[in-house]
Order: structure tokens, then C-alpha cells, then sequence
């Protein structure tokens, strides 16, 4: 019965969230998704606040959730965690629906700059910078996918002076704290970990061009991996954040679990305006908040903990008086302390422009048929069926192409994402909103392909180690005005060639008798931009990929971890110039990594909540020495 009801609740919400145009209960859905979010949010705030408390952090993504969860096995440490946002419902948990969050309430919806190289092909020619705005932030919202990135990647981070930071040492028993493997394809299982709390799966439902594409890259040369171990170059089957077929979120793993602790105290639908800090001291002492519509100040005895991430911990930091000193005054906020806050930031641009077509039947399609997406609703609470695959993602490869100047020959440089959501498969709604394709792009390309019943499929390519670096900045001293992100994706003419070299190899992957069996095909109806070009010329794609492009929602460096002057905190995440005060989250990431930020995040918060009760062990020890 309870499954019945279940699928009820499941099936009206997502009707009405991605469904509007067939109309089908709508009149039902807002009130029962009201209904769920009311209940969730009462007993995650069931607790009467207090005026002071050891630890405040700001933010609840991965990292938050994680240093909330660490700090609390601590009786004697009381913390306040404070979310903009609120509790994900059952329909959040579908991994197969992840592009439709993008354009939910969980999605804060921030859009880059325009700018002439790159998205061109993309509404108002902006990319989208969707962030999570949800009790779990951007675990609520993003794809999933559980990359650590290797240990080429870290040791970078290390000869940039954050010395703590040894993969073997740190890092890697930071992912294997957090994990909760369940693994049943190849992986290596030393280096994972099954008694953590954090999902980490293989997907429980495959179609059959999974393993299409992993013979096709072994004959190609590539090796079977596991990219989340000492294996850097190869295919692999997907991990994720997920939990018997459903998306496994920050929340779910490291709060809702452990909600009975007294003294977590969680503060939802509430914007922290600034940090509190003594101008003369220059130590942060508690945060300002604006919460329904009163604006109210709470104290931290110990430390405030921006775990905001890539965006809003650095406009916090900025609108706190801590930032690059010209662009502050110019906007009026007083400048405690000058810090190159915003002026780096690192991003995975990709190339999602290479369809392929197949003689394959798609027993999901089309997918907007009411019988399918009861079908598939139904074994998605049984923990199986195509609404498991996270994102459509089915596998990944990593390769390095020919003139990747790399600094070892075991770093990859570009990341193939196989993926059998394709645009038109849900007739260009949802999906192709996700990603703010234009109108003109999708009516004359995908449009054409409605309502097939076979298989089609994209191999997506992700430019891991980009030469062009963007920054943000503040467009007024307004909490509620969002930042200025120049991408600056593709400035450096360098990426595109990159990208240029990938299709080259993916054109020989499909060529491969593994994809001639199944009648694979480009999809080469050719973007209207660029049919003036020869059509597969380079030049041709070129224009491609300046055309149809989009970020991969990576961005890291914002508040740089880092011992020169262009660091925001140092290798303990503490901010420079201001005591009290640290940032944990993936904006401290130093440069562009061979990875998805998503997992990176869980690890950043394992590691700085460590550090953190190292700091208040040893004051403690200390304390302890002086009186006795």
C-alpha cells in the first residue's frame, strides 16, 4: 500500500514539475509537495535557537553537511547550521531526473556573463551556473557522478604549499571515510571503504550500449579502471552518489540520520548577509542574518565556517569587507583586509554536440508516454529500472590527447561522458532546458528525432584541464544581487583544439566493429551557425563547439587555498588576514582537477572538520598545561 502511495506522490510532483504540457494531475501536485516540504521542515528546525554557539556554519552542501555532522560527535561542541534553502522530497532521490531540478526552486539559477567565445548557441547566449539551494545543497541538484580526481591532481595542491595535503597521508583516507561502497562491477577495493555514510554506487540498471562503449574504448587501447583508485587513463563503469537505486544526498547521509543530536541545531530558508567581525581585531565573531524578513545577529564562541561554496562563500567574504580592495570601495563596502577573492576561477567546459543514432530499440521511449513513466516510476521505488541511471550517465573513459602538454604521462586531459538522455527524449522540454539550449539549436537538430523508439546516445566531452580562467566579482553590495561570472570559457583558442582532438578520437571509437554492429551513426544535421562550414571540416567543428557548449557546473579557486599572495585561505582553510574564520568547500580547490567536484567536496569537509577539532584539541591540551 505504502509503495502505491509512494508512486502517487512521486507521480503527481513530476507531472507537474516536468509535465505541463500533457497537464495531468496538476492541481494535486503543489499541494502535496507542500504538504511533504512543511513536514520535512518542522522536524529539521523542531529546535528553539540559542544567541551563541561554538560553531556556525553557513552553507549545508556536501562539505557543510559533513564538518556539521563531524563537529557534533562531539557532545561538548554545540553548532548552528544555516541553509538558504530547504528539505528535498521524494522526487529529488530520482537519479534519472537530475536535469529537471535544474529548473526547480532547488536551483539558485545563476547565469554567466555573456561573452563572445563561447555558448553562443545557448539562450541569450549565457551559460548556465546552477547551484544547490536545498538542506544538502548541490547533492540535492547535480548529476552524481563520484570522481576523486587522482593523485597527480593532489600533488599539485601540495607543491602549491598546502603541505597537509598528501594524498596518501590526507586525502585519500578522507574519501574513504565518507564512503559507503557498493560496488559490483570492477573496482579495486582497497581503496574504497563500505561502512561510511555516503552512497557510492555502480548503477543497478544498464542499457546495452554501456557496454558497447567500454569494448569500443578497449579495443581503442584503454584499459578497464577504477578511476577512483591509483587508475588514471581508461573506461569505467560509473560510480555515483547513490543508495539502492536513489540519489544519496549530503542530507541524507550525514544529517537526516542523525537529526536527534541536541546540539545540531539547523536553520533553513535563511540568507546570511555578512560575517561579523572586530575592525580593530579583525576576528570573526558570529554572522547576520535575514530570516522571514527579520534580520538577526548570532554569535560563534569558536569559529564561523563558510561552507557556502564556489559562489557564495566568496560573496560573502566580499560583502564582509574581505576581497580585492579596488573592486570593493568601488561598490562602497569598507575593506578589512585586501584578499585576491573571486579572481581565479577554474571550470570544465564541454562539448555535447556528438549524437549518435542506432538500430537499437529504446523500451523507455518515447519517455513522455504516461504508460512509461509509470513503468519506470514503479521500478524506481523497487531500486532498478532506467530512472536509477543518475543523470543518464552510463559510463565514463579519461584519455590524453596527442599535444596535452602534460606534467606526467598518467594525467588525462580530457573526460568522455557516455550518456543515453539525450535531448529529445523527453521532446525538448526538460532536458534541453537544463542546459539553456536555444530554440533554434533544438528545432532544427534535435527536433527532427521526437518520438523515436531507438536508441540514441551522446558521448560528451569535458575539457579537464582548461588554459582560459574566469573570475567573479560583486555587482553591488546587495546580498540578494547575484555575483558576475566571466567564464572566459574558450578565450584561450588552445581549448577548443583540445576539444577538437577529442571528436577526432571519438569518431575512431565509433568506427570500432562494437558500434558498426548496432548501426551507430552521427546525428549530422548541422547547427545553423556553422553550416556555412564543411560540414565534419575542422572549421566545421570549431564553430561547433563555440556554438553548443555548457559548463559542467565545476567551478573551483574562487577562495584559493594557497601559501602566496594569491591565496584567500591557507592550507588549515583559514582565511587570511581575519582569525576565526574558515572556508570549507570546494572553492578553496586551487586549480582545475581531472575530476567532478561533487566527491572532492565530501572529502574537503572530512579534512577541514578534522583539522578544525585538531585546532581545539590542541587549545585545550593547552589550557589544560597552563592550569595544572
Amino acid at each position: 500500500m505504502w509503495t502505491c502511495v509512494k508512486l502517487f506522490i512521486v507521480f503527481i510532483i513530476l507531472t507537474q514539475k516536468v509535465q505541463k504540457s500533457i497537464g495531468f494531475f496538476p492541481q494535486f501536485a503543489p499541494f502535496v509537495e507542500k504538504l511533504i516540504k512543511n513536514k520535512a521542515d518542522y522536524i529539521v528546525e523542531r529546535r528553539a535557537y540559542l544567541r551563541e554557539y561554538d560553531f556556525i556554519i553557513v552553507g549545508s552542501g556536501p562539505a557543510g553537511c559533513v564538518v556539521a555532522n563531524r563537529l557534533t560527535e562531539n557532545p561538548n561542541f554545540n553548532v548552528l547550521l544555516i541553509e538558504a534553502g530547504t528539505v528535498e522530497t521524494l522526487v529529488e532521490q530520482v537519479p534519472l531526473f537530475a536535469p529537471y531540478e535544474f529548473l526547480t526552486r532547488y536551483n539558485w539559477g545563476y547565469l554567466a556573463e555573456r561573452q563572445p567565445y563561447s555558448c553562443l548557441g545557448l539562450k541569450d547566449q549565457q551559460c548556465g551556473f546552477p547551484r544547490g539551494k536545498a538542506l544538502g545543497g548541490t547533492s540535492v541538484i547535480n548529476g552524481m557522478l563520484y570522481t576523486r580526481g587522482f593523485k597527480e591532481d593532489f600533488d599539485e595542491w601540495v607543491r602549491l604549499g598546502n603541505y597537509n595535503w598528501d594524498y596518501y597521508e590526507t586525502v585519500l583516507p578522507a574519501f574513504k571515510k565518507s564512503e559507503k561502497a557498493r560496488l559490483k562491477f570492477y573496482h579495486k577495493p582497497e581503496y574504497h571503504n563500505t561502512s561510511g555514510l555516503l552512497g557510492v554506487s555502480h548503477n543497478p540498471h544498464q542499457t546495452p550500449i554501456t557496454k558497447i562503449f567500454m569494448d569500443a574504448n578497449k579495443l581503442m587501447g584503454l584499459d578497464e579502471i577504477d578511476y577512483n583508485s591509483d587508475d588514471n587513463i581508461g573506461v569505467a563503469h560509473l560510480q555515483a552518489n547513490t543508495l539502492k537505486g536513489r540519489r544519496h544526498s549530503a542530507y541524507k547521509a550525514f544529517i537526516e540520520p542523525f537529526l536527534h543530536r541536541r546540539n545540531l541545531h539547523i536553520m533553513l530558508n535563511t540568507r546570511v548577509t555578512k560575517v561579523l567581525i572586530d575592525r580593530v581585531t579583525r576576528v570573526a565573531y558570529g554572522v547576520e542574518l535575514l530570516r522571514k524578513k527579520r534580520r538577526q545577529k548570532f554569535i560563534a564562541r569558536r569559529e564561523v565556517i563558510l561552507s557556502a561554496g564556489t559562489f557564495h562563500s566568496p560573496q560573502l567574504l566580499m560583502l564582509s569587507g574581505i576581497g580585492p580592495r579596488e573592486d570593493l570601495e568601488k561598490i562602497g563596502v569598507e575593506v578589512i583586509h585586501d584578499s585576491p577573492v573571486g579572481k581565479e576561477m577554474y571550470d570544465h567546459i564541454s562539448f555535447p554536440g556528438l549524437m549518435f543514432t542506432t538500430n537499437l530499440t529504446n523500451p523507455s521511449a518515447p519517455m513522455l508516454e504516461i504508460k512509461n513513466l509509470v513503468k519506470m516510476m514503479g521500478n524506481f521505488l523497487h531500486g532498478k529500472g532506467y530512472a536509477t541511471v543518475p543523470n543518464g550517465v552510463e559510463s565514463l573513459a579519461f584519455i590524453q590527447t596527442p599535444t596535452f602538454n602534460a606534467p606526467n604521462e598518467r594525467l588525462p586531459n580530457i573526460e568522455l561522458i557516455l550518456l543515453t538522455l539525450v535531448p529529445h527524449s523527453d521532446n525538448g522540454h526538460a532536458v534541453r532546458n537544463s542546459e539553456r539550449m536555444s530554440d533554434w539549436l533544438y528545432d532544427s537538430v534535435y527536433r527532427p528525432l521526437e518520438g523515436e523508439t531507438t536508441y540514441s546516445f551522446l558521448i560528451v566531452i569535458s575539457l579537464l584541464h582548461p588554459k582560459s580562467v574566469g573570475y567573479m566579482k560583486l555587482r553591488d553590495r546587495n546580498i540578494f544581487s547575484p555575483p558576475k561570472f566571466y567564464s572566459n570559457f574558450f578565450k584561450e583558442p588552445e581549448d577548443v583544439e583540445s576539444i577538437l582532438e577529442a571528436i577526432k578520437y571519438t569518431f575512431y571509437l565509433i568506427n570500432t566493429e562494437p558500434f558498426k554492429n548496432i548501426n551507430a551513426r552521427l546525428h549530422n544535421i548541422p547547427i545553423p551557425t556553422c553550416k556555412h562550414l564543411n560540414f565534419g571540416s575542422d572549421d566545421y567543428w570549431r564553430c561547433a563547439i563555440r556554438t553548443w557548449c555548457v559548463s559542467l557546473h565545476h567551478q573551483t579557486a574562487t577562495c584559493k587555498m594557497g601559501s602566496t599572495r594569491d591565496a584567500v585561505v591557507n592550507s588549515e582553510l583559514k582565511v587570511y588576514g581575519v582569525k576565526k574564520l574558515r572556508v570549507i568547500d570546494t572553492s578553496i580547490i586551487p586549480n582545475s582537477p581531472s575530476s567532478h567536484t561533487n566527491a572532492a567536496s565530501f572529502m574537503i569537509g572530512e579534512v577541514g572538520a578534522d583539522l578544525i577539532k585538531k585546532d581545539w584539541q590542541r587549545q585545550r591540551q593547552t589550557w589544560y598545561n597552563y592550569y595544572h
